[in-house]
């Protein structure tokens, strides 16, 4: 799994196995360098092609390396997928981690089991980052997530990740990020449904929802490529 993750050179490539007699599916993700506990767009992704071939459940479970995985699709073919909730606590950035982000004066640094949170003044400073990830990649973490207010309509926060101790210079979209975004913001703004965007180059939108210790992130997928692999 490992090879063919770093052959695709994804951000992550998930592998799922049909559980036996009723039993969940397996699920596992991998980055180009390595396994991770929890990956939000390859569990988006996997359930979206197992929709697609019209033999899932509505509801779907993954056993996974952060537990059993739940899945739902609505008849608009939003899928939500209830995550586990990562909270924060604030420490002083280690050596090193502002300098390759280029902040300067953060508001408000912490850190989870996984990554770093650094919220900078707006979406604009968000934006605008260019991070060293050559220095980046020396900080003792899974990542770091970046994030500010966001200042356009109908979004209520912004992000970027950036995770290149894992072979992942900047993510596209985070799902997992969000599981410790979405009580941050919560904890500042209020509501317990917010909605996140994460300004890589690619971009992408997530509708956030805190349920006490689980997060339930949704979205919508694609397919854009469909092939055989011989290995």
């Amino acid at each position: 799994m490992q090879s063919i993750a770093a052959e695709m050179r994804h951000s992550e490539t998930a592998f799922v196995l049909e559980g036996e007699d009723g039993e969940p599916y397996s699920l596992r993700w991998f980055t180009p360098a390595t396994e991770v506990a929890l990956c939000g767009h390859a569990t988006l992704a996997t359930a979206h092609v197992l929709y697609s071939t019209g033999s899932a459940p509505e509801t779907l479970e993954f056993s996974t390396k952060s537990g059993i995985l739940s899945v739902t699709r609505d008849g608009a073919g939003l899928i939500t997928m209830d995550f586990p909730a990562k909270t924060l606590e604030a420490v002083s950035p280690p050596e090193g981690l502002l300098d390759a982000l280029g902040v300067v004066s953060p508001l408000w640094v912490g850190k989870n089991e996984w990554d770093y949170l650094v919220e900078v003044e707006s979406e604009e400073a968000v934006q605008s980052l260019a991070p060293d990830f050559l220095m980046l990649e020396k900080v003792d973490a899974r990542g770091v997530i970046v994030t500010a207010p966001a200042s356009r309509s109908g979004i209520d926060y912004v992000s970027r990740f950036f995770a290149p101790k894992v072979g992942v210079p900047e993510d596209p979209v985070t799902g997992s990020a969000h599981c410790a975004l979405a009580p941050y913001w919560t904890g500042k703004l209020g509501p317990d449904s917010l909605i996140g965007a994460q300004l890589s180059q690619r971009g992408g939108v997530v509708h956030t929802t805190l349920r006490g210790d689980r997060v339930r992130l949704a979205g919508h997928a694609v397919t854009v490529l469909s092939g055989e692999l011989h290995v």
